[in-house]
């Protein structure tokens, strides 16, 4: 039954998956899913077909179409109304991206323009910033950047190296500092810049392009996103007024950690368009492949790999629309009319900073599988640049590394948990003993009948699993935990799964309840799928967490315990992805574009 109230952060963990109804794909109406037709349309007709241009980064090439995209409407999205924008949320803005995902380089140009961006003055401008700046970004007059790592710092913000000195009349801060690996950095008109402030004060400043002393380094030499600008932004001797100050002194490391935040929520849904784009291109190419007389689609080896990626991509889009929604969802129970809103909103936006990174880290690695598996059915020639998977795999890669590395993102979730756990936010630790109480007493609560009843039952197993192994943890290695990164990042990864498996079964639920079962048999088809995935991810990483930690004369006991928390079994697995790689064939292998989320 849903319920009125929001879930906390983390929630997911410790609550039945019917306690909730998610937001999803299917529930975008009729103008949501036109402003993404309009985005996928403008990179098909305008954008590919200035591929080379692109790839070889031709002067004014990516600029324009960045221009062009504006004068669509797809660059204000999330820009307030009163100031030029559309005051979309963030799962339109997810979709919009998602759909638009055919070509790296350009995505990657316009997130950072509208994300990290424009976005750091939208939360943090004053109203005098706002009136300036966000105008000129929602039409693509001016483009954006955001400049935080530097040669000796990525991830660790706090590290910066670049300096602000107040000047004797008070009026500006000269800034000197080198900031590396700048998305936009060519032909971006302002940049939000980290400096510290009296040596330890970071403190975030908007900087335009034209003040004396802002200067380029030349274009990275990139394995993929070629076609996006990644420079060097020097700064020397760089006179920024007061006004230009973003946000409060000193407090730059909130603006930093809340933007990333929402970074990685678009990085990890919109990379789940762009694995949707390369299945797409995979299954066409292998309905027109024949080998052995019969085109390679229909060979039991590529049906599953089409079902094990469409199952990945149905669980990652099940993840990313369901973030976007609970914080869309909180930011309108917001009064917009308020003081101190914006505050409000980062702080809604702060609450599932977990689930953010959750999505980054599952929908960049489905990005990695997909076009991995995608170049395998194109045999040698995806090894050729002639056709389109050489350039999709090298462009994955990136997708790990930006927005806070996975390995990075990986120990925050455990982080972020614990922090959240302590402070009484998420209510664990009584989870915790529930767990362990109905393991002693040896019952488990059964479903009814239902076509996803095994799958209901398992996926509370996977969280019982998950807090008795975080509970474990924090019994024996409370102390020094945070600096055992190799147990957290199995922790993280039974956490990640855990979400995967819980949104795309909750997804599916609501689907059943809407269409009925006959319905939805492809839906409850990739929920076994990606049941039998998440199952056996977290079963892996248990055993290795209870071999390491149990002690030897309670390991067999430790074992049977995890064991009976991983009841699953995938019945007719097999023969539920011939039934998905043959819909999915259906879908793709004319070029169509209309493929179930």
């Amino acid at each position: 039954m849903k319920e009125d109230r929001l879930p906390v952060g983390g929630a997911f963990l410790i609550e039945p998956v019917t306690a909730r109804v998610p937001f999803t794909y299917e529930d975008f109406g009729a103008e949501e899913r036109a402003l993404a037709a309009t985005a996928e349309e403008f990179v098909r007709k305008e954008v590919l077909p200035r591929l080379d241009d692109i790839e070889s980064q031709k002067a004014g090439v990516m600029p324009s179409l960045l221009r062009r995209a504006g004068e669509l409407g797809l660059l204000m999205l999330e820009i307030p109304a009163e100031y030029g924008g559309l005051g979309l949320g963030k799962s339109v803005a997810l979709l919009v991206g998602a759909q638009a995902s055919d070509c790296a380089s350009f995505t990657v140009s316009v997130n950072a323009h509208t994300g990290i961006g424009t976005l750091p003055v939208v939360f943090y401008g004053n109203a005098e910033q706002r009136a300036r700046y966000l105008p000129k970004l929602a039409t693509g007059e001016w483009l954006a950047a955001y400049a935080l790592s530097e040669p000796v710092s990525g991830s660790d913000a706090l590290g910066a190296k670049t300096r602000a000195v107040l000047s004797a009349a008070g009026r500006s801060y000269r800034l000197n500092g080198v900031k590396q690996f700048i998305t936009n950095a060519g032909f971006a008109d302002v940049f939000t810049v980290f400096a510290k402030v009296g040596g330890d004060k970071l403190t975030a400043f908007l900087v335009e392009k034209g003040f004396p002393g802002v200067s380029t380094g030349p274009e990275e030499h990139k394995m993929g996103i070629k076609g996006s600008s990644t420079r060097q932004l020097i700064l020397e001797d760089v006179d920024v007024p007061v006004e230009n100050v973003l946000g409060e002194l000193g407090q730059g490391h909130k603006i930093a950690f809340n933007i990333l935040n929402v970074g990685r929520l678009k990085l990890g849904g919109i990379t789940a368009g762009g694995a949707r784009k390369a299945l797409q291109a995979a299954v066409a190419y292998a309905s027109a492949r024949q080998q052995f007389g019969a085109p390679i689609v229909t060979f039991g080896a590529i049906q599953r790999k089409i079902a094990d990626m469409m199952a990945r991509i149905y669980a990652a889009d099940s993840i990313g629309y369901r973030t976007a929604g609970l914080i869309d969802a909180a930011v309108d129970a917001l009064d917009r009319g308020a003081e101190p809103y914006w505050q409000q909103v980062q702080r809604a936006i702060e609450e599932y900073a977990i689930e953010q990174s959750i999505l980054k880290v599952y929908g960049s690695e489905t990005l990695d599988f997909v076009v991995d598996e995608s170049l395998q059915m194109y045999g040698g020639y995806g090894f050729i640049e002639e056709y389109p998977m050489a350039r999709l795999y090298r462009d994955a890669r990136i997708n790990r590394i930006f927005e806070g590395t996975n390995e990075i993102n990986r120990l925050l979730i455990p982080g972020m948990l614990v922090k959240r756990v302590m402070g009484g936010a998420l209510p664990l630790l009584d989870y915790i003993q529930q767990v362990r109480a109905e393991m002693a007493n040896g019952t488990r609560a059964a479903v009814g009948p239902h076509p996803l009843s095994a799958e209901m039952e398992a996926v509370e197993a996977a969280k019982h699993l998950t807090a008795h192994l975080a509970g474990l943890l924090l019994e024996r290695r409370a102390a020094e935990l945070a600096h055992q990164q190799q147990q957290l990042e199995l922790l993280s990864d039974m956490i990640c799964q855990v979400y995967a498996f819980d949104s795309t079964l909750a997804r599916s639920l609501k689907i059943i309840r809407q269409r009925g079962v006959e319905g939805a048999v492809f839906e409850i088809d990739m929920t076994r799928v990606v049941a039998a995935d998440c199952t056996d991810a977290l079963w892996a990483a248990a055993r290795r967490l209870i071999a390491n930690e149990a002690r030897p004369d309670e390991l067999a006991e430790r074992l049977r315990e995890i064991t009976a928390l991983s009841p699953y079994v995938p019945v007719g697995l097999l023969d539920t992805k011939t039934r998905i790689a043959e819909r999915v064939t259906a879908m793709y292998a004319g070029g169509a574009d209309a493929v179930a989320h």
